[in-house]
């Protein structure tokens, strides 16, 4: 009997859809790296791209853990010298808040050509609107990783 290996044509992509309200931004940066890579299918194969399309809502209402809002630095690069900017989480969150989940999301992604790919395939609103409706996606993050932060007082 042979192996079943899939090609990238065999592979047929899904939409998903993570609704990012209230829930921590690390959780939610790992189950959409999970499904652009394609982990969560049986036929996983590391050098091909198995991964499924998803789109991230309401990024704006993503959680941040801790102090991280006042003390994780976002850094870019203009491209001149010593051109390099960074701006805290918060000053992100008010002009650009879907940056923060893109760049967790990548940051979770290989760092090759097929990691480029799979990054294509993750699309992040601050809102709840999305213009994928077409694709009938599926409601996503589900898993138990995937929840809603709770303070000390609700678990006790």
């Amino acid at each position: 009997m042979r192996s079943f290996v899939p090609t990238a044509g065999s592979v047929e992509r899904q939409w998903h859809v993570i609704d990012a309200q209230g829930k921590v931004l690390g959780r939610i940066a790992t189950e959409a790296a999970r499904l652009l890579q394609g982990k969560h299918r049986a036929i996983y194969t590391p050098y091909i791209d198995t991964g499924d399309h998803v789109v991230i809502v309401n990024a704006s209402g993503v959680k941040l853990t801790g102090r991280k809002e006042e003390q994780k630095l976002y850094r870019y690069h203009s491209g001149y010298e010593g051109g390099v900017r960074q701006e805290r989480a918060k000053e992100v969150r008010a002009k650009q808040p879907i940056r923060i989940v893109e760049e967790a999301v990548r940051g979770m992604l290989p760092k090759t050509k097929m990691g480029e790919a799979m990054w294509r395939k993750l699309k992040v609103y601050a809102g709840d609107k999305h213009p994928h409706a077409a694709q009938k996606p599926k409601a996503a993050g589900t898993s138990p990783a995937v929840k809603t932060l709770t303070t000390r007082s609700e678990v006790a």
